[in-house]
């Protein structure tokens, strides 16, 4: 399996496969610590809706995942691959144009 995901990213030692698995753990993790104090501003709690907490998490997390996942990564010494990985993800929601 860890085989695989190395021919799929094209990296060949498992240091830097690790570095990328702790890369993606760590920003999700991230990615849920900055909800939290915006939805605390916002004053939005479990009695609100959820039909304005789910779109609004989406809202949210989505742009800040990618975020954190480049400097997470760039933190890792993996910003090259990262940056890779954000064009294809971005080209696949078709705002940016694949080179």
């Amino acid at each position: 399996m860890l085989q695989k995901l190395k021919n799929r990213w094209q990296i060949e030692s498992n240091f830097q496969l690790i570095l990328i698995l702790i890369t993606f753990s760590v920003t999700g993790s991230l990615t849920l610590l900055v909800r939290r104090p915006i939805f605390e501003y916002l004053d939005i709690n479990t009695t609100t809706s959820l039909w304005i907490r789910i779109p609004l998490s989406i809202l949210i997390i989505t742009p800040s995942y990618q975020i954190l996942l480049i400097i997470v990564g760039t933190f890792l010494g993996q910003f090259k691959f990262f940056w890779a990985f954000e064009k294809k993800m971005l080209s696949r929601f078709r705002f940016v144009k694949k080179a």
